[in-house]
C-alpha cells in the first residue's frame, strides 16, 4: 500500500484485499473438497495437513468477511465511520487497516 495517505484509495485496497483473498482460497481448495491420500504412510501428517490448512481457511474466510463488509459500507456511506461511536475513523488506521469497523479508541476498550 502507498506509504502517502493522500494518493491512499481505500475501496481500491480492499478490492484488491478481496481479489486476493479470493485467489489464495482457490489455491487452498476452498469451496472444493481437497482429496488427501489415503494411503500415504503418516496418517498424522496428512491430518496435521489437514488441520493447519483448515485453520488457515478460517482465518482467510474470516478476513474475506470483513474486507466484504468494509465494501458494503461505501455503498451505504457509512466506510469511515466506527461502528460503535460513530466518529470517523482515523485516515492512517484506514490506511492500515482499510477493513476496520472501531476507531482506534473503541477497538482499545473492552466496551
Amino acid at each position: 500500500m502507498p506509504t502517502d495517505a493522500s494518493t491512499f484509495e481505500p475501496r481500491k485496497a480492499l478490492e484488491h484485499e478481496r481479489d486476493s483473498l479470493h485467489a489464495q482460497l482457490g489455491e487452498l481448495g476452498y469451496g472444493n473438497r481437497l482429496d488427501y491420500d489415503p494411503n500415504f504412510a503418516d496418517s498424522s501428517q496428512v491430518t496435521a495437513e489437514r488441520g493447519e490448512n483448515d485453520a488457515l481457511i478460517g482465518e482467510l474466510v474470516e478476513l474475506l468477511h470483513e474486507v466484504e463488509h468494509a465494501l458494503a459500507k461505501f455503498d451505504t456511506g457509512d466506510y469511515g465511520r466506527c461502528e460503535r461511536c460513530s466518529k470517523p475513523i482515523d485516515p492512517a488506521r484506514l490506511e492500515a487497516r482499510p477493513e476496520a469497523r472501531l476507531c482506534i479508541e473503541c477497538a482499545a476498550s473492552k466496551r
